[in-house]
């Protein structure tokens, strides 16, 4: 592309959104194109092209579209020397369309120059609370100090929009890190979740697709080198079916370089003794949710083994404290617990 810049459909390819949402931020929000010659329509420069990535990612992680624009008015503008748009190159883009029936083909290149501009024009540090309901009327409670990610991801929660919460997840772990994410992200809006169904009896679909955004979300960290053997076992205690907890512990070590299996929910203690002797680890994680799961001969049994573990830990509330065995390490937040497991696994 030249120097005059971007026609409404390449711009809206570039950001891969519909042409009608650029339509809209433009005619409601005044972000529309800058460059103008007579007897042609208004090109988009880098500048605009800036500041319609600014307000995609603010209305992405839950920004009202009036705050994001005037936010995204504000942006610094690139440097004069980046004010051409160079030739694409072949990177994909996310689709955040509102629709998919009126949105543009897929965006199939990014500017490196616009990626760099954009790169530099990070969320504002004073960027205000978002409030107000989400979709259909309902909110999840998270507090007036909430992070903004957070309230973007429990509105895209209550209008079950799948890739809008894998957007924000993906987002947030990318760059800020898996334990950030678990502790200040998904945390507040799980819990958020937990409370509107005790007190309405309601909205077990929003939890069961969140839940498997985040397990997706995880799932996406890259893992080690296979050559890497996992030296760490982890598991949910028998009849215990809750094991996000032990899905972000797997992804915060692969984020660390600490390989590890994780053999999911309700495994019976028979194949817990199994898997550790066939697989040798030197470290054993046992999650327990609910006191009902927290059985204590549980974790004695692997203590037991003629090999056991060199560290054979409890994870989760679960577990009676007061009860487990001299020998068992409890486990307290993520940090730790990564902590913990990576020096059992050295």
């Amino acid at each position: 592309m030249g120097v005059d810049g971007l026609s409404a459909g390449a711009a809206a390819r570039r950001l891969g959104v519909a042409v009608t949402t650029l339509r809209t931020w433009h005619q409601r929000y005044g972000l529309g194109p800058s460059r103008h010659e007579p007897g042609h329509h208004r090109r988009y420069t880098v500048e605009d092209m800036v500041r319609l990535q600014v307000m995609q990612r603010l209305t992405a992680q839950g920004v009202a579209p009036a705050e994001a624009a005037a936010w995204a008015r504000r942006s610094p503008a690139p440097p004069a020397a980046d004010l051409a748009v160079p030739p694409a190159v072949s990177t994909p883009a996310t689709n955040t369309s509102p629709s998919a029936a009126d949105a543009s083909p897929p965006a199939a290149d990014v500017d490196p120059t616009l990626a760099a501009s954009v790169a530099a024009a990070s969320l504002p540090a004073d960027l205000p609370a978002i409030g107000g309901p989400a979709g259909g009327g309902q909110a999840i409670p998270l507090g007036p100090r909430a992070d903004p990610a957070a309230r973007g991801l429990a509105r895209a929660a209550m209008r079950l929009d799948g890739p809008s919460m894998r957007h924000i997840l993906d987002q947030a772990i990318a760059g800020r890190g898996v334990i950030p994410t678990w502790e200040h992200v998904m945390m507040p809006v799980l819990i958020g979740i937990g409370e509107r169904y005790e007190a309405t009896d309601r909205f077990v679909e929003v939890e069961h697709l969140i839940s498997r955004s985040i397990t997706e979300a995880f799932s996406a960290v890259p893992r080690p080198a296979r050559e890497l053997a996992p030296r760490a076992l982890l598991a949910a205690a028998d009849e215990e079916q809750h094991t996000l907890p032990l899905e972000a512990l797997a992804a915060a070590l692969a984020e660390s370089g600490v390989p590890s299996r994780l053999l999911g929910a309700r495994v019976p203690p028979r194949a817990l003794l199994d898997a550790v002797e066939r697989t040798g680890p030197a470290v054993v994680v046992l999650w327990s949710q609910l006191p009902t799961t927290g059985g204590v001969a549980q974790l004695q049994s692997l203590l037991d083994l003629p090999h056991p573990p060199v560290v054979v830990a409890a994870a989760g509330p679960g577990w009676p404290t007061a009860d487990l065995p001299p020998e068992v390490t409890p486990l307290g937040d993520l940090g730790g617990a990564v902590r913990v497991v990576a020096s059992a696994c050295v």
